[in-house]
Protein backbone atom coordinates (compact mmCIF):
# COMPACT_ATOMS: atom_id res chain seq x y z
CA UNK A 1 0.00 0.00 0.00
CA UNK A 2 1.29 3.47 -0.82
CA UNK A 3 1.88 6.31 1.61
CA UNK A 4 -1.28 8.40 1.98
CA UNK A 5 -3.70 5.76 0.66
CA UNK A 6 -7.15 6.37 2.21
CA UNK A 7 -8.16 3.57 4.57
CA UNK A 8 -11.11 2.86 6.84
CA UNK A 9 -10.94 1.73 10.46
CA UNK A 10 -13.97 -0.47 11.18
CA UNK A 11 -14.30 -1.72 14.72
CA UNK A 12 -17.20 -3.94 15.72
CA UNK A 13 -18.34 -5.44 18.98
CA UNK A 14 -18.77 -9.19 19.42
CA UNK A 15 -21.50 -10.69 17.24
CA UNK A 16 -20.81 -8.23 14.38
CA UNK A 17 -22.41 -5.37 16.30
CA UNK A 18 -21.33 -2.03 14.76
CA UNK A 19 -18.89 0.14 16.71
CA UNK A 20 -16.48 2.95 15.76
CA UNK A 21 -15.82 3.63 12.07
CA UNK A 22 -13.66 6.41 10.64
CA UNK A 23 -11.32 7.24 7.80
CA UNK A 24 -7.56 7.46 7.98
CA UNK A 25 -4.52 7.46 5.71
CA UNK A 26 -1.89 4.76 5.44
CA UNK A 27 1.48 5.91 6.79
CA UNK A 28 3.62 2.77 6.60
CA UNK A 29 4.73 -0.17 8.69
CA UNK A 30 7.52 -1.09 11.06
CA UNK A 31 8.34 -3.93 13.43
CA UNK A 32 5.26 -3.06 15.52
CA UNK A 33 2.71 -3.24 12.70
CA UNK A 34 0.85 -0.98 10.29
CA UNK A 35 0.48 2.73 11.05
CA UNK A 36 -2.35 4.97 9.87
CA UNK A 37 -3.01 8.65 10.52
CA UNK A 38 -6.15 10.56 11.37
CA UNK A 39 -6.27 14.33 10.92
CA UNK A 40 -7.95 16.67 13.38
CA UNK A 41 -11.58 17.17 12.42
CA UNK A 42 -12.08 13.65 11.04
CA UNK A 43 -15.61 12.38 11.69
CA UNK A 44 -15.67 9.28 13.89
CA UNK A 45 -19.01 7.55 14.32
CA UNK A 46 -20.69 4.63 16.00
CA UNK A 47 -24.36 3.89 16.58
CA UNK A 48 -25.70 6.70 18.73
CA UNK A 49 -22.52 8.81 18.76
CA UNK A 50 -20.41 10.99 16.51
CA UNK A 51 -17.37 13.09 17.25
CA UNK A 52 -14.75 15.03 15.38
CA UNK A 53 -11.18 14.05 16.16
CA UNK A 54 -9.95 16.98 18.29
CA UNK A 55 -6.27 16.28 17.61
CA UNK A 56 -4.21 14.60 14.93
CA UNK A 57 -3.59 11.00 15.88
CA UNK A 58 -1.67 8.01 14.64
CA UNK A 59 -2.96 4.49 15.07
CA UNK A 60 -1.11 1.20 15.18
CA UNK A 61 -2.61 -2.09 14.03
CA UNK A 62 -0.41 -5.12 14.83
CA UNK A 63 -1.64 -7.06 11.79
CA UNK A 64 1.31 -9.43 11.42
CA UNK A 65 2.18 -10.55 14.94
CA UNK A 66 0.98 -13.66 16.70
CA UNK A 67 -2.62 -13.27 17.96
CA UNK A 68 -1.40 -14.13 21.46
CA UNK A 69 0.35 -10.76 21.63
CA UNK A 70 -1.43 -8.74 18.93
CA UNK A 71 -4.96 -8.48 20.26
CA UNK A 72 -5.16 -4.71 20.44
CA UNK A 73 -5.43 -1.49 18.41
CA UNK A 74 -3.53 1.58 19.67
CA UNK A 75 -4.18 5.28 19.15
CA UNK A 76 -1.62 7.97 19.97
CA UNK A 77 -2.77 11.59 20.27
CA UNK A 78 -0.49 14.58 19.87
CA UNK A 79 -0.23 17.53 22.21
CA UNK A 80 -0.42 19.98 19.32
CA UNK A 81 -3.85 21.44 20.04
CA UNK A 82 -3.98 24.30 22.57
CA UNK A 83 -5.09 23.03 25.95
CA UNK A 84 -4.64 19.35 25.12
CA UNK A 85 -4.78 17.45 28.34
CA UNK A 86 -5.84 20.56 30.28
CA UNK A 87 -8.75 20.51 32.63
CA UNK A 88 -7.69 17.73 34.98
CA UNK A 89 -8.32 18.68 38.56
CA UNK A 90 -7.27 17.08 41.84
CA UNK A 91 -5.53 14.19 40.10
CA UNK A 92 -8.41 13.46 37.75
CA UNK A 93 -7.73 12.92 34.06
CA UNK A 94 -9.78 14.54 31.33
CA UNK A 95 -11.78 11.80 29.62
CA UNK A 96 -10.47 12.88 26.18
CA UNK A 97 -8.02 13.54 24.76
CA UNK A 98 -5.46 11.23 26.22
CA UNK A 99 -1.96 10.48 25.05
CA UNK A 100 -2.33 6.72 24.48
CA UNK A 101 -5.57 4.76 24.09
CA UNK A 102 -5.32 1.04 23.43
CA UNK A 103 -8.43 -0.96 22.61
CA UNK A 104 -8.04 -4.59 23.61
CA UNK A 105 -9.47 -6.39 20.59
CA UNK A 106 -9.13 -9.33 18.29
CA UNK A 107 -6.03 -9.04 16.15
CA UNK A 108 -6.60 -6.33 13.51
CA UNK A 109 -6.79 -7.64 9.94
CA UNK A 110 -6.75 -5.97 6.54
CA UNK A 111 -9.82 -6.40 4.35
CA UNK A 112 -8.81 -4.52 1.19
CA UNK A 113 -8.19 -0.97 2.44
CA UNK A 114 -10.15 -1.49 5.66
CA UNK A 115 -8.65 -2.49 9.00
CA UNK A 116 -11.13 -4.61 10.96
CA UNK A 117 -11.06 -5.78 14.58
CA UNK A 118 -13.55 -6.75 17.25
CA UNK A 119 -13.35 -4.45 20.27
CA UNK A 120 -13.35 -6.55 23.46
CA UNK A 121 -14.29 -3.67 25.75
CA UNK A 122 -11.12 -3.37 27.86
CA UNK A 123 -8.98 -0.28 27.24
CA UNK A 124 -5.52 0.65 28.47
CA UNK A 125 -5.15 4.42 28.69
CA UNK A 126 -2.29 6.79 29.47
CA UNK A 127 -3.18 10.40 30.11
CA UNK A 128 -0.98 13.34 29.27
CA UNK A 129 -0.13 13.43 32.99
CA UNK A 130 1.39 9.93 32.49
CA UNK A 131 -1.17 8.20 34.73
CA UNK A 132 -2.04 4.74 33.30
CA UNK A 133 -5.28 2.87 33.93
CA UNK A 134 -7.51 0.10 32.60
CA UNK A 135 -11.00 1.22 31.61
CA UNK A 136 -14.29 -0.59 30.99
CA UNK A 137 -13.59 -3.67 33.09
CA UNK A 138 -17.28 -3.58 34.07
CA UNK A 139 -18.32 -3.57 30.40
CA UNK A 140 -16.02 -6.53 29.70
CA UNK A 141 -17.50 -8.45 32.65
CA UNK A 142 -21.03 -7.75 31.40
CA UNK A 143 -20.39 -8.45 27.70
CA UNK A 144 -18.42 -11.65 28.23
CA UNK A 145 -21.63 -13.11 29.65
CA UNK A 146 -24.24 -11.25 27.57
CA UNK A 147 -22.45 -11.86 24.25
CA UNK A 148 -21.13 -15.30 25.26
CA UNK A 149 -17.45 -14.67 24.62
CA UNK A 150 -15.61 -17.98 24.16
CA UNK A 151 -13.30 -18.80 27.08
CA UNK A 152 -10.24 -18.65 24.80
CA UNK A 153 -11.24 -15.10 23.76
CA UNK A 154 -11.66 -14.08 27.39
CA UNK A 155 -8.26 -15.51 28.34
CA UNK A 156 -6.57 -13.84 25.36
CA UNK A 157 -8.19 -10.46 26.09
CA UNK A 158 -7.10 -10.57 29.73
CA UNK A 159 -3.54 -11.62 28.82
CA UNK A 160 -3.23 -8.91 26.14
CA UNK A 161 -4.65 -6.31 28.55
CA UNK A 162 -2.08 -7.21 31.19
CA UNK A 163 0.82 -7.17 28.71
CA UNK A 164 -0.26 -3.88 27.14
CA UNK A 165 -0.82 -2.28 30.56
CA UNK A 166 2.71 -3.22 31.58
CA UNK A 167 4.22 -1.94 28.29
CA UNK A 168 2.28 1.34 28.39
CA UNK A 169 3.26 1.87 32.05
CA UNK A 170 6.92 1.18 31.22
CA UNK A 171 6.84 3.43 28.13
CA UNK A 172 8.16 0.47 26.14
CA UNK A 173 8.08 0.83 22.36
CA UNK A 174 5.74 1.42 20.64
CA UNK A 175 4.29 3.20 23.71
CA UNK A 176 7.33 5.42 24.13
CA UNK A 177 7.28 8.98 22.83
CA UNK A 178 9.68 8.55 19.91
CA UNK A 179 7.91 5.76 18.02
CA UNK A 180 4.50 7.41 17.52
CA UNK A 181 6.16 10.83 17.12
CA UNK A 182 8.00 9.53 14.06
CA UNK A 183 4.68 8.50 12.49
CA UNK A 184 3.00 11.77 13.53
CA UNK A 185 5.68 13.54 11.49
CA UNK A 186 4.80 11.38 8.47
CA UNK A 187 1.12 12.34 8.91
CA UNK A 188 1.98 16.03 9.24
CA UNK A 189 4.05 15.87 6.04
CA UNK A 190 1.02 14.51 4.14
CA UNK A 191 -0.94 17.65 5.03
Amino acid sequence: MQLGTPVIIAMTKWGDRPHWTYSARYLGSDEHGDWVGVTAGTLMSRPGAELLAPLPQVCLAPTLGAPEVSGWFATFHTRSAPGAGAGADAGREPSFPVEVYVDIATQPVWDGTTIRAIDLDLDVIRGFSRRVWIDDEDEFAEHRVAFDYPSATIDLALANCEAVHRAVSDHAAPYDEATPARWAEVLAALD
